[in-house]
């Protein structure tokens, strides 16, 4: 019988770059959503899972709010809102940077959580890098701007306050009914299948290594999966968007192409506990970020 009494979801909103799947990886102890310092790093909504204790999170990570440019872009955002409107509750992260205000994404998403009447939490990120005086009037600010569950400064990357929005989250979540179960096993960190998770590590890997506009011409896809046992056998496709970029991807003799595989390799290695084969192809596809057939192609 399973000991577990709370079960619920709970999504992580915010503009780019404010640190929510740094957040979800965090609590959950795992790497299960890539990062990197590139805006729109994530594209879909990502299910991480926490049980601990009596209590089962499941954190719905989304895209970071943006003004979109292409037919992608705008299916981001949508993401953002449908997934805002399936929670029992939501954490919305932000950062103390500058002066202290409610910006234009997350005023919206704010009313649209008042209106669907979700509790929310606010959860103030980086404060490893922020002065202490500096979070007070962003506290000030947001707490005269939405009536939150709680408010708690956090550092995804030091731990600090995570414990502490734990245990606030916890008790936002539902009661289970006698004889529920779960929505997940305990022991899973994640509904993301592995073919996919092994697309987006390839991709955080150029994500980092690329500049400017190019990884946000970059899709992946895993073509070929091969469980032996001891060894997985994976075939990543990199789509670029213009035929220019693909030399850039491949690099010098096929020195980048290299690095991106021995990175995201290791990455795989550690998650799915067993060696990786990665043999990595590149492609192109003119424009695929404004293509329906691309697009639902590549699971967006």
């Amino acid at each position: 019988m399973s000991e577990i009494k709370k079960c619920g979801t709970i999504s992580l909103l915010g503009r780019a770059n404010v640190g929510k799947s740094s957040i979800m990886n965090a609590l959950i102890g795992e790497k299960v959503a890539i990062v990197s310092p590139k805006p729109q790093t994530t594209r879909n909504r990502i299910i991480g899972i926490l049980t601990e204790g009596e209590s089962q999170f499941v954190f719905m990570d989304t895209p970071g709010l943006h003004a979109p440019k292409s037919k992608l872009g705008d299916r981001m955002v949508k993401t953002v809102y449908e997934t805002a409107e399936e929670v029992d509750a939501a954490l919305l992260v932000v950062e103390a940077k500058g002066e202290a205000h409610v910006g234009k994404p997350e005023a919206m998403l704010l009313k649209r959580i008042q209106a669907l009447g979700i509790p929310c939490v606010l959860a103030i990120n980086k404060i490893d890098v922020t002065e202490k005086p500096a979070i007070l009037p962003w506290i000030d600010v947001y707490s005269k701007a939405f009536p939150f569950q709680a408010i708690v400064p956090v550092s995804a990357k030091t731990g600090d306050g995570l414990p502490y929005l734990t245990e606030e989250l916890s008790k936002l979540l539902p009661e289970l009914e006698e004889g529920d179960m779960p929505m997940f096993d305990p022991d899973e960190l994640t509904d993301q299948p592995e073919r996919q998770i092994a697309a987006e590590f390839v991709r955080e890997r150029l994500l980092w290594h690329l500049e400017k506009e190019i990884p946000h011409g970059i899709a992946t896809m895993t073509e070929t999966f091969e469980d032996k046992g001891d060894v997985s056998e994976i075939g990543v496709v990199i789509v670029c968007e213009k035929q220019s970029h693909k030399g850039i991807v491949i690099g010098r003799h096929g020195a980048m192409l290299k690095t991106i595989g021995s990175e995201a390799r290791a990455e795989m290695e550690k998650l799915f506990g067993c060696r990786v084969f990665l043999t990595l192809y590149v492609r192109v596809k003119d424009d695929w970020r404004n293509s329906e057939f691309m697009l639902h192609e590549f699971g967006y």
